[in-house]
């Protein structure tokens, strides 16, 4: 039988509590309307345990199983928003599927999102809940995302929704030229935030933005 969802949500995961999120966003210095405008409509509490659910709408990260987190909605927006300040982008890369929460808000801005896990339970919750939000602009691959997904670049942009110990250079060579990357690189006391934009095949615009704390980007499937 397949699973439903309460996607208006009650109570703590209502309306209400997306617009109280959206506004402390715009309080952290989130200025995107077109992003503050996909976090208000998506009902993040489908994306994590149903236990859990009365936290959807803090600022928090959550776990989602395999030692795996659903990133706090401020950092949801400011990559997404990062990601977006050089259009245009159309096609997008997403390394690091997990929730699928990312991949909702993106699939909401951009034309095709190409989205990339290794972990197949992960996945495959990940498309029930896209499914059930009626996004039928995203492709999922079940695969090391360190690799990327070379059958479908160049990409417009790529989004690393974990941290690698350096950019890994497949992701680099699948950037389309203008491009912009978001990753979190470091570890993990000493990870930051970074934009890179691809100025040419052999030349990259890097800027740290900001300290941050994520899972670290694993090699290797788990099925």
């Amino acid at each position: 039988m397949a699973e439903k969802f309460n996607l208006r949500g009650s109570g703590m995961t209502s309306q209400r509590a997306r617009d109280r999120l959206v506004a402390s966003l715009e309080a952290q210095g989130i200025m995107s309307t077109e992003v503050l405008k996909a976090i208000q409509s998506t009902p993040r509490h489908i994306f994590i345990d149903e236990a859990l659910a009365h936290g959807a709408y803090e600022n928090n990260a959550l776990p989602i199983g395999f030692n795996q987190t659903i990133s706090q909605p401020y950092i949801v927006a400011k990559m997404t928003e990062l990601l977006l300040a050089n259009k245009p982008v159309r096609k997008v890369l997403e390394v690091g599927t997990g929730s699928g929460y990312q991949t909702a808000i993106l699939a909401q801005l951009v034309d095709n999102v190409y989205s990339v896990e290794r972990i197949k339970p992960l996945q495959e919750r990940a498309k029930v809940r896209l499914q059930a939000m009626q996004i039928n602009n995203v492709t999922l691959q079940h695969s090391d995302g360190g690799m990327g997904l070379a059958q479908y670049a160049p990409y417009d942009a790529i989004l690393v929704t974990a941290a690698a110990d350096q950019v890994p250079a497949e992701l680099l060579t699948q950037l389309a030229i203008g491009g912009t990357m978001v990753i979190p690189v470091g570890a993990d006391q000493g990870q930051q935030l970074k934009l890179i934009i691809k100025k040419s095949a052999s030349n990259y615009q890097t800027k740290v933005v900001e300290a941050v704390n994520f899972v670290p980007l694993l090699s290797g499937i788990i099925s």
